[in-house]
């Protein structure tokens, strides 16, 4: 029933202003909206939401089902992304993962482009100043465990400062390093642990090390001209 009423506000108040949509929001769902945050025409079917100072959230995103999205001062989400997870009340799958949390926290300055997909059944933390660029890439929080026939879930890490190139896939557990890039076409399965690498292939595995000084790592504005 709450999350039909926060679909028919949300869909409702579109024409209006956001300043007075975000007052709406704010007022019915309790949401964490600060003054300088804006969002576009997207629906957000989430329990908990946090925007921080100068947060942005584009067009046409559709996010559900996840307990919490928290977006730290100046992260930003863009258009056309879907972002989803299993519930907690979902009772049937997960039951033995008590700590499990369908979450997506953005740090301090990071970013999702636009066109991308997110399973975020277990959570997902993309770092401050991170990048996960391009277009049709893929976090997938949960699969199949072939061994016991049951649904399996682990959290996934994008680390600060580093980059994932288009049409990638980043499997359950999987962690990107800090300062590393993870070359356009590849699938990250593991959690990896060398920073300032370069990874690639599938599966990704290091291919080489990178300037720990080139700017891109060293930046203190999130946007790259």
């Amino acid at each position: 029933m709450m999350t039909f009423i926060r679909l028919a506000t949300q869909v409702a108040i579109w024409p209006l202003p956001w300043w007075f949509r975000r007052l709406v929001l704010k007022f019915l769902f309790r949401y964490d909206l600060s003054d300088t945050c804006k969002v576009g025409w997207s629906i957000l079917l989430v329990d908990k939401l946090s925007l921080g100072p100068s947060t942005r959230i584009g067009h046409f995103c559709i996010i559900r089902n996840i307990a919490s999205l928290t977006l730290s001062e100046g992260a930003s989400i863009g258009n056309f992304n879907k972002i989803a997870g299993v519930p907690l009340s979902e009772t049937r799958s997960f039951r033995e993962e008590w700590d499990r949390r369908p979450e997506l926290v953005l740090e301090r300055h990071a970013a999702i482009t636009n066109s991308h997909i997110l399973d975020c059944t277990n959570k997902v933390t993309i770092g401050e100043f991170a990048t996960f660029a391009g277009w049709r890439s893929q976090i997938l929080t949960h699969s199949i465990d072939l061994s016991t026939s049951t649904q399996r879930s682990a959290p996934v890490h994008i680390g600060a400062y580093s980059f994932v190139g288009t049409g990638c896939i980043v499997l359950k557990g999987a962690a990107l390093p800090a300062r590393s890039l993870l070359s356009a076409g590849s699938v990250l399965a593991t959690a990896e642990s060398e920073t300032c690498a370069l990874y690639s292939g599938v599966p990704a595995s290091k291919v080489r090390d990178l300037n720990p000084n080139s700017r891109y790592f060293v930046r203190e504005q999130a946007r790259v001209l």
